[in-house]
C-alpha cells in the first residue's frame, strides 16, 4: 500500500465522524430540514470514498423503506374513508372531552398497538386520529404526538415483532413471542406507569379546555363522518389481512416490508385508485430522510466506528457478566438515541455472540435483553432515535405542526434515562441478585 494509501485509509474514521456530527449539528439546529440535511451529509459521505454507491445502497434498509411506502399506501387510502375522524370523534366522547384521559386513552392504545403490531405501523394509523381529535376540542397537538411517539417505543419494546431491534434479536438467537413477553413485559409496564406520571405533570398546564368545548365534542356524530363506507370496508379487510400477516409473517419466513406492500397493492387493485394521486399520501420526505440517515450510519459502519465503540465497551468489563450487562444496557441506550438503532443491534449481535464463545459464558440471556430494552427503550433520547419518532414528525410536519429536534430532547431524554434506570434495577434483581 502507498504511502497516500496508508494516510487516506487513517482519516477515513475522522472524516467519516466529522461529516455524521456535523450532519446532526445541522439536524439539531433545525435551520435546515432534516432530509436536506441527511441528504447532504450521505452524499459527503460517497464524495469523499467512505462508501461507494453499490456500498452505499447497501447500508439502506429497503424492509424499513418497504415498511414505511407501503403502510403509507394502506393509511392513505384508508383516511379517505373519513374512518380517522370517526375515531377521534369516539375517543373525544370517550373521554367526555378530558385532555388528560384523552392522552391517556391514546397512549395506550398506541402502547398496546405497538406490541402486536410495530410500533411504526400503529403511528402511521394514530397519528391522523389525534390530529383531527385535538384540532376539533382546539388543543395543541405536540403533546399528544410527544406522548404517542413515547407510547410506540415502550410498547414496542415487549414483544418479538413490536421494535425492528427485537426481531433481529430473536432471529439470531432463536428467542420467541413469549420469551420477549414474559421477560421484558414487567420493565415496559412500570416504565410506561412511570412516563405518563411524568408526562401529565409536564403537560398539566396544557391539559386545559373550557366546558364550551367539551359540551362543543359531545354534541358530535361520530357516524357522519364516514364518507365512503365501500371504501371503508375494502381498507379494513386489507389492513386487517396485513396486520395478519405481520402477526403470521415470522413462520411464514417473509419480511416486514413484503407484508405492507402487498397489502398495499391489494387495496390499489381492489379499489381501482389513480396511483399518482395515492402516492400523494406518501410522506416523501420522512423517506428520504431514512436513506440519508442509513447511508450516513453505513459510513459510519465501514469505517469502523461503531464496532470500535461497541468492542472498547466490552473490553473494559473483561467479560463479566453483570458489568457487561449493564454496559450493554446503557450503551445500547445512548447509541440509539442518536444513531438507529437497527445497524447497531446488527453490530451488537455477533459481538455478544463472539463474547460468550470466547469468555465460556454459558447463559447469555441478560445480555440479550439487556440489548433489546437498551436500544428499543434508547429511541425515545431523540426525534430521530426510532423509526417512529421520524414518521410522527413527518406526519405532523404535513399537517403544519412543527416538532423541533430541541423540543422533544426536552422531554424525550429524560424519560428515556429514567426508562434504563429501571430497566438496571430489574435486570439487576431478576438476573444478579
Amino acid at each position: 500500500m502507498s504511502e497516500w494509501g496508508a494516510i487516506r485509509d487513517n482519516l477515513l474514521p475522522i472524516v467519516a465522524i466529522a461529516v455524521f456530527l456535523i450532519t446532526y449539528g445541522i439536524i439539531i439546529s433545525d435551520k435546515i430540514h432534516r432530509m436536506v440535511a441527511a441528504f447532504a451529509g450521505a452524499g459527503l459521505i460517497l464524495l469523499f470514498g467512505i462508501l461507494d454507491q453499490e456500498q452505499a445502497l447497501a447500508a439502506i434498509d429497503f424492509n424499513t423503506i418497504g415498511l414505511l411506502t407501503g403502510m403509507m399506501i394502506i393509511v392513505g387510502l384508508t383516511r379517505r374513508t373519513g374512518v380517522f375522524e370517526y375515531l377521534s370523534i369516539k375517543a373525544a366522547r370517550f373521554a367526555k372531552g378530558d385532555p388528560w384521559l384523552l392522552m391517556l386513552a391514546l397512549a395506550f392504545i398506541t402502547a398496546l398497538a405497538s406490541a402486536l403490531l410495530d410500533n411504526v405501523t400503529t403511528v402511521l394509523l394514530m397519528v391522523p386520529v389525534t390530529l383531527s381529535i385535538t384540532r376539533e376540542l382546539d388543543l395543541n397537538p405536540i403533546p399528544y404526538l410527544i406522548t404517542q411517539i413515547i407510547a410506540s417505543n415502550i410498547g414496542g419494546t415487549s414483544t418479538l415483532i413490536g421494535d425492528p431491534p427485537n426481531i433481529m434479536i430473536g432471529s439470531a438467537v432463536g428467542l420467541g413471542f413469549t420469551d420477549f413477553v414474559s421477560n421484558l413485559i414487567i420493565p415496559v409496564i412500570i416504565t410506561f406507569i412511570v412516563t405518563l406520571w411524568i408526562l401529565r405533570i409536564i403537560y398539566r398546564r396544557e391539559l386545559v379546555i373550557s366546558e364550551s368545548q367539551k359540551l362543543k365534542v359531545l354534541a358530535f356524530k361520530e357516524q357522519e363522518a364516514i364518507k365512503d363506507y365501500l371504501l371503508l370496508k375494502k381498507s379494513l379487510l386489507v389492513l386487517g389481512l396485513t396486520i395478519l400477516g405481520f402477526i403470521l409473517g415470522q413462520a411464514w419466513h417473509l419480511e416486514s416490508a413484503t407484508i405492507a406492500l402487498s397489502g398495499a397493492t391489494l387495496l390499489l387493485l381492489i379499489t381501482g385508485e389513480e396511483p399518482e394521486d395515492i402516492l400523494l399520501a406518501i410522506e416523501w420526505p420522512t423517506i428520504f430522510f431514512f436513506i440519508g440517515l442509513f447511508v450516513l450510519v453505513g459510513g459510519l459502519e465501514q469505517v469502523g466506528v461503531i464496532e470500535w465503540i461497541a468492542q472498547r465497551a466490552l473490553t473494559v468489563t473483561a467479560g463479566a457478566l453483570l458489568p457487561t450487562t449493564m454496559t450493554i444496557l446503557w450503551l445500547s441506550a445512548i447509541a440509539s438515541a442518536f444513531v438507529d438503532n437497527i445497524p447497531f443491534t446488527a453490530t451488537m449481535i455477533p459481538l455478544i455472540q463472539k463474547m460468550g464463545e470466547l469468555g465460556g459464558i454459558t447463559n447469555l440471556e441478560p445480555l440479550w435483553w439487556a440489548l433489546s430494552l437498551g436500544a428499543c427503550l434508547g429511541g425515545n433520547g431523540t426525534l430521530i432515535g426510532a423509526s417512529a419518532n421520524v414518521i410522527v414528525a413527518g406526519m405532523a410536519e404535513k399537517q403544519g405542526v412543527i416538532i423541533t429536534f430541541r423540543q422533544f430532547f426536552k422531554v424525550g431524554f429524560p424519560l428515556m434515562i429514567i426508562s434504563i434506570i429501571i430497566s438496571t434495577v430489574y435486570l439487576y434483581f431478576v438476573y444478579f441478585f
